[in-house]
């Protein structure tokens, strides 16, 4: 490298990282941390040696290849935001349990472990789904090209197996929309290929709180058939009290080579919970008090959640001319949810009350065909895709009393019978151009209709409303990127963006019961999503930036919640501004080194009012959300630092990593909020590896200045019980062997 290359790369680096320090969100003494990560970035220029052994880095980071655009590209050549997380950063030294563990390092999106498994991760891009209490809504999820998310938008990750994931791709900004409904941005999970042969691979972890991980994978090919099979079991007896938890999944992929060309790929997949505690939030007073404890009502209600879920899917693919690619999707599936809340009895001794137990039964399935035609404009390549999707959601939903005489927490009385309908259908076109040698050229649009009806099956006749909503949306989007050097690409992006409500958005219409039906006033959100960025991509250093704006109208948020349910309301305009920096450098066989920050102002535009807080039901009068009040649960600044040394001796290999985020608001009126904090991280392991048995060992070591923090919140609770603390200082032990 040259004297003028390296110091004017330093240069960059050092205002960068003085920028990040000036904003408030580095604080000593983690600088020094920060400085030591970017002065690797450009202070060891030696030679990167292939990675081949277990625990190495990958030797050149010129060749990510992302397929946020249905096709295989380099993602210097898009004009898109993503990241691609690959299988070391996925399993080595991780619990491969929640995807908390490998997202934090990508920018732009917010990851975060409630600490129950109850209520799944709590999972936002650029601030889309934050208000979510369950579930993920706003992002879009897929595992292997099936939609892990339902036609209404509300989306659940927990058939992602980690353990045997290749990588996971997270797209952000304008290029979502070519995903449809709810897609502020898009998960991608990707199984792990059988290699050659076959291979048999054992793990084991344990960790403080009486946690435990086992799985077992089989992969492989024998002729035409390329597999793998992995089964995992997990349990714990939680953090906090009364947050026990247990998970089984399994997850299978079989790839059939045809004649001609083509491949037919078989996922099957499955997630059970046949027991997990609901430690609820807390107040603040209880967080001071003691942070393990469980919320108010939890043990006497006994509150928890059970879930299965199974699913299968079929994808074929056949190359029909040299020119002609087909690839066409079929899935279906079933997923069963009991849950029970901690909604006093006294509260459902109203008639009108749909019970403190929620069963639901949820059959879903559809389709996507698409095909791509690579063609030639005016001498220069040019890429089509046209396709069409359909998905089908039948939801059966019940409500019970959660009590019987005078036992709490068992199921009693029916109070709600429901037959709930919802289905999409898309379709969309892609066209990809290369006018000039450094110019690409991408724009899309895609047609959205999504149709919602229920049914009330306890009902008298003639007293239950229509309760039928239509959602429709033509998006488009448009990117260019151009090539200013062969590794630094420059682009811009613009698209338009919807998200309907969920079936648990229209589920209420009051809070009490009165009027009943489907809450069927409700309209979908839009938003309009501007992005500029910046990427670099060598041998030694992978470097992205981006700045973005996006103008949100109907945004969902809370109009009155009380006894448990939410009545949500369209709020008139949000705005979200910000930028993500991402750096990775490989510098030669001894360390590697990753830095991403978030800096994200996500806002009221407009005031609205509001009745979600304790107050404002016991004044009976409504509160406003002025201009420039918070959204809650987005972190305005978020920092991941991780430096990883690889000496090469005894296949050894160990990262130090630190994150940081500011404080998060919990509620929409912004008076109440959870702490910035900082908290580091550490894992070193050791590898073997014989020509038919490879073994490691990690240790992992989880905040190790035994912090005290919240890391998520429960947005809007309406008694006040918001925070969802997270552990002090935790050891794990993670063991895997292979044979192959």
């Amino acid at each position: 490298m040259s004297p003028r290359v390296h110091g004017e790369r330093w240069s960059y680096i050092q205002v960068s990282a003085q920028l990040l320090i000036d904003s408030g969100v580095v604080r000593r003494p983690l600088q020094s941390l920060l400085f030591a990560s970017v002065a690797s970035l450009v202070c060891l220029p030696l030679p990167v040696r292939a990675a081949t052994d277990a625990g190495e880095s990958p030797d050149d980071l010129s060749v990510i290849v992302v397929s946020a655009t249905r096709t295989a590209e380099r993602s210097l050549d898009l004009p898109v935001a993503i990241d691609r997380v690959d299988r070391q950063q996925i399993q080595q030294g991780q619990l491969e349990e929640n995807l908390s563990e490998s997202l934090s390092a990508v920018p732009g999106a917010s990851v975060e472990m409630r600490q129950n498994y109850a209520q799944d991760l709590q999972i936002s891009v650029r601030g889309f789904g934050a208000r979510s209490s369950f579930g993920v809504r706003g992002v879009r999820l897929y595992a292997d090209g099936i939609p892990g998310t339902m036609p209404d938008g509300q989306g659940q990750f927990s058939q992602f197996d980690l353990g045997s994931a290749d990588h996971i791709e997270l797209l952000r900004g304008p290029f979502s929309a070519l995903y449809g409904n709810s897609s502020g941005g898009v998960i991608s999970l990707y199984s792990e290929e059988g290699p050659a042969g076959s291979a048999v691979t054992a793990t084991a972890a344990w960790g403080d709180y009486d946690q435990h991980r086992y799985a077992l994978k089989a992969a492989g090919t024998a002729a035409e058939l390329n597999y793998l099979v992995d089964v995992v079991h997990f349990d714990t007896d939680g953090y906090r009290d009364h947050s026990a938890a247990e998970r089984n999944n399994f997850n299978s992929k079989l790839r059939l080579d045809l004649p001609d060309g083509a491949q037919l790929t078989l996922i099957a997949n499955m997630v059970e919970t046949p027991f997990v505690e609901d430690p609820l939030g807390l107040t603040k007073a209880q967080l001071a008090a003691d942070p393990r404890q469980a919320g108010t009502n939890a043990i006497t209600y006994d509150t928890r959640k059970d879930l299965s879920q199974e699913q299968v899917g079929l994808i074929y693919q056949h190359e029909l001319l040299a020119d002609l690619d087909l690839t066409a999707t079929l899935y279906g599936g079933h997923r069963s949810t009991i849950q029970f809340q901690a909604i006093p009895a006294s509260t459902e001794t109203n008639a009108l009350n749909p019970g403190g137990v929620i069963d639901l039964g949820r059959g879903f399935g559809g389709a996507d065909v698409h095909a791509s035609n690579a063609l030639t404009v005016a001498g220069r390549p040019l890429l089509l895709t046209a396709g069409v999707s359909y998905d089908d959601l039948d939801e059966a939903r019940k409500g019970f009393l959660n009590f019987l005489g005078a036992v709490d927490g068992v199921e009693g009385a029916l109070r709600r019978d429901q037959s709930n309908r919802v289905f999409d259908m898309d379709e969309y076109l892609q066209a990809q151009w290369d006018p000039a040698t450094r110019w690409r050229l991408i724009a899309g649009v895609r047609h959205s209709l999504v149709d919602v009806s229920s049914d009330d099956h306890l009902a008298a006749p003639g007293s239950y409303p229509i309760s039928a909503a239509h959602f429709e949306a033509t998006d488009p989007v448009a990117g260019v990127t151009f090539h200013a050097l062969p590794d630094l690409s420059l682009y811009a992006a613009y698209g338009r963006g919807f998200e309907t409500p969920t079936l648990n958005d229209l589920a209420y219409r009051s809070v009490n019961g009165d009027p009943p039906g489907l809450n069927i006033g409700l309209k979908a959100a839009r938003s309009d999503n501007y992005e500029v960025g910046l990427k670099t991509s060598g041998t030694h250093l992978s470097a992205d930036l981006s700045g973005f704006f996006i103008d949100t109208h109907d945004e969902l948020a809370v109009e009155q919640s009380l006894y448990g349910r939410a009545v949500d309301q369209n709020i008139p305009e949000t705005q979200r501004r910000g930028a993500e920096v991402g750096l990775t450098g490989l510098w030669g066989p001894l360390f590697t080194t990753r830095v991403a920050y978030t800096w994200i102002r996500a806002e009221v535009a407009q005031p609205y009012q509001t009745c979600a807080t304790p107050p404002c039901m016991n004044a009976g009068a409504d509160k406003t959300v002025a201009a420039g009040s918070r959204l809650p649960a987005v972190p305005e600044n978020a920092l991941y630092g991780a430096v990883t040394w690889n000496p090469h001796r005894w296949g050894f290999t160990t990262t130090l990593e630190a994150i940081g985020r500011a404080q998060i608001y919990a509620n929409d009126i912004n008076t109440a909020a959870a702490s910035g904090y900082w908290v580091e991280n550490f894992k070193a392991g050791l590898s073997q590896s014989q020509p038919q048995w490879s073994l490691s060992e990690y240790l992992r070591l989880d905040n190790l200045a035994n912090r005290r923090y919240v890391g998520s919140v429960i947005v809007n609770e309406s008694n006040g019980r918001y925070f969802e603390p997270e552990p002090g200082r935790s050891v794990y032990l993670m063991l895997t062997v292979t044979y192959r």
